[in-house]
């Protein structure tokens, strides 16, 4: 990748990437990427896909040492599915999968001092140019770190558990009316399957041994442990997307 530098000031800055995507930092919080164009394989070619322009707007806001607010926007059409919380499910994947390491990372940072962060980062590409290029305006511009003013040492508070620090429910699913409703949806499947397979087995129970055919009392029994295993597997499901979803950098 070829990065080009337009612009770097006390307002921000602009780099752009061959000519046809560009990313702009303005101070103190917004990101903006734009692509007016990408390619497509076509019959083991690259060629450029139809008039299109993909978007990425991220709003990161520090509230306090060790937090941040983070808005991410993203047009529907800059994605395959139609479902938003899809969409968002996918979104907090990518953002989990950083979290932790950032959150260890932020301390190593704070060890080595805010103008010596190349002692504790290795960024040796050029896909690295961002991190680079915001380290150096932080520095320049900013004294290498957040203000917080008197009323705020700085100090970072301890690492929080992970299931703590990667939450998603309070984080994001309490605040967004799509993943409620996706959320309220399978909670609600989840116990009919429930009452389903408690309900099959209570008639299987109560019928006497030979008031319906055999071969109905055993399609009543599977029809349960259908509905027994598909309860418990939108319970994993639903804590795996909506709670919590682990991310172990050891194996990626």
């Amino acid at each position: 990748m070829d990065f080009n530098i337009q612009k770097l000031d006390k307002s921000g800055f602009t780099t752009t990437k061959q000519q046809d995507c560009k990313w702009n930092f303005v101070s103190p919080c917004l990101f903006h990427l734009k692509d007016p164009g990408s390619t497509q394989l076509i019959q083991g070619k690259l060629a450029k896909k139809p008039p299109g322009e993909g978007i990425v707007i991220v709003l990161c806001i520090p509230v306090s040492p060790g937090n941040s607010r983070l808005i991410a926007i993203l047009p529907r059409t800059f994605w395959v599915f139609n479902s938003r919380w899809v969409n968002h499910m996918i979104q907090n994947l990518i953002i989990d999968s950083d979290l932790y390491l950032l959150r260890v990372q932020e301390e190593k940072l704070m060890e080595a001092g805010p103008l010596n962060w190349q002692k504790a980062c290795f960024v040796p590409t050029k896909a690295d140019t961002m991190v680079t290029l915001y380290r150096t305006w932080l520095k320049k511009y900013a004294g290498g770190q957040v203000d917080w003013g008197t009323d705020v040492n700085g100090a970072l508070p301890p690492i929080p558990p992970r299931e703590q620090l990667m939450d998603r429910y309070w984080s994001h699913v309490v605040n967004c009316s799509c993943c409620t409703g996706a959320y309220k949806g399978f909670n609600a499947l989840k116990i009919s399957l429930q009452v389903f397979s408690v309900a099959l087995v209570a008639i299987m129970a109560a019928t006497k041994q030979g008031m319906i055919p055999v071969a109905a009392r055993n399609t009543l029994a599977v029809a349960a442990i259908l509905c027994f295993m598909g309860s418990k597997w939108l319970s994993h499901f639903i804590y795996k997307n909506f709670h919590f979803h682990d991310y172990n950098h050891a194996f990626k």
